[in-house]
């Protein structure tokens, strides 16, 4: 029972401060404070707005909300999604553009388990879409999670990694995206020993920590600041009695919320206050700038506690996968063993969480990789975000990820495994 409390008071206090905001907004919008002009008013039904939306979405998972694409006849093409392989942790879902054929790009984008959903790679999406079929891992919120379920660390998201590989094809290029990048390169070493037909064409590791310490930023000193039992202690709740996953330990999203906010929270206390007075002023929508970014920010999932624990332990503090000593399931997974995966490595030169050289010591642990099969890109400017999604994205490091597919598509792609796929 320990920390149930903790994580139900921290659920009270954000749901106290959503319908605080709620009643502000109703109260100022009550008709009768309309007889007679009272500024305070608009500023109270602003505050209230912005209050409640604030804290409505820390527990909502965001939408996917893809746009629909152009057919060549002029109609609109729907984009939907498909779950290809449905886990307890983790789904592997597809995103199906009306009737499309097949493209022959097919490629897997392993999105970040690291307090925000999935959908915070959406724009990533979205982006690929016109020109690849894609297919995205979607991790679950450990709080829906119940405890019957078991356990799930950085092991078992490798050997789910693996399944996911094994289930499209080895026609597959697979895009990391930061967090997970160190597992990916981890799963396709895997594969190259035990299963290697199921190997993708090319991998592509995104601002991913392979070794923190090559260039040490504020993240990786704080992993080597406190210990294991200090994070424990400090990060670690139990759920409580609202949600399925009740008794399971995990890091709360609203923990990590409080965490992210922190970093800057100069920058995000001037960008509410902005927005309160662009509200009562009648200038905010529902989908200008303010609201894109902080539905998606503001939304996070809990975090299996052992995930998060055996990643700062394995990855940050004892280095496994930069020194090549990574196990799973008690088998030593051996980087050189990937010999025919073309790897490009895409790093930010402004990135503050993992910064240039973490990501490029992966083509260092690539020894039986040849020269010709590795390439790297740093994106001058690009902050940590903005080489994933953005214009530096969009316009410089998507055309070359696409030529560099293209590269390296073979000549006889194999068949996707048929599977019945499910509406999600």
């Amino acid at each position: 029972m320990k920390y149930m409390m903790t994580y139900d008071m921290m659920e009270s206090m954000r749901n106290t401060n959503q319908w605080m905001g709620a009643t502000a907004r109703a109260f100022a919008s009550y008709p009768l404070m309309a007889m007679t002009a009272n500024p305070a008013m608009d500023w109270l039904r602003a505050w209230g707005e912005v209050t409640e939306r604030t804290f409505e979405r820390m527990v909502v998972k965001p939408d996917w909300n893809i746009p629909a694409l152009p057919n060549t006849d002029g109609t609109d093409m729907v984009v939907t999604t498909e779950v290809v392989m449905k886990r307890p942790f983790g789904d592997l879902i597809r995103f199906r553009v009306g009737n499309r054929p097949d493209r022959t790009r097919r490629v897997l984008l392993v999105a970040p388990m690291s307090g925000h959903y999935a959908t915070l790679v959406r724009k990533t999406v979205v982006s690929l879409l016109p020109d690849c079929d894609v297919f995205v891992t979607d991790w679950h919120n450990a709080r829906d999670i119940p405890v019957s379920a078991g356990k799930f660390d950085i092991e078992d998201s490798t050997l789910y990694l693996v399944d996911f590989m094994r289930e499209l094809g080895s026609d597959i290029h697979v895009i990391a995206v930061c967090q997970p990048a160190p597992l990916t390169l981890a799963a396709v070493a895997y594969l190259a020993e035990e299963d290697p037909s199921a190997q993708p064409r090319s991998m592509t590791l995104i601002g991913g920590p392979i070794d923190p310490d090559a260039n040490p930023t504020d993240v990786t000193d704080f992993g080597h600041s406190v210990s294991m039992g200090q994070l424990e202690e400090l990060m670690i709740q139990r759920v409580g009695f609202k949600y399925k996953g009740v008794g399971r330990r995990v890091y709360p999203g609203l923990l990590q919320l409080t965490s992210f906010i922190s970093m800057n929270s100069e920058l995000h206390g001037k960008a509410f206050r902005d927005q309160i007075i662009a509200t009562a002023k009648g200038e905010a929508s529902d989908h200008d700038k303010h609201n894109e970014f902080y539905d998606e920010y503001l939304a996070v999932m809990d975090m299996p506690a052992e995930f998060y624990l055996s990643t700062v332990e394995r990855v940050f503090k004892n280095r496994d996968i930069a020194r090549n000593d990574f196990t799973v399931a008690g088998r030593k997974v051996d980087i050189g063993k990937i010999t025919t995966v073309a790897v490009k490595i895409v790093e930010g030169e402004k990135d503050d969480i993992s910064a240039p050289g973490q990501c490029l010591a992966a083509l260092d642990l690539l020894t039986g990789l040849p020269d010709d099969k590795k390439f790297a890109h740093l994106e001058p400017g690009a902050g940590h975000y903005g080489i994933f999604a953005g214009g530096k994205w969009r316009k410089n490091i998507r055309p070359l990820v696409l030529e560099f597919i293209d590269a390296n598509a073979g000549s006889a792609p194999s068949k996707p495994k048929s599977n019945p796929a499910k509406v999600a």
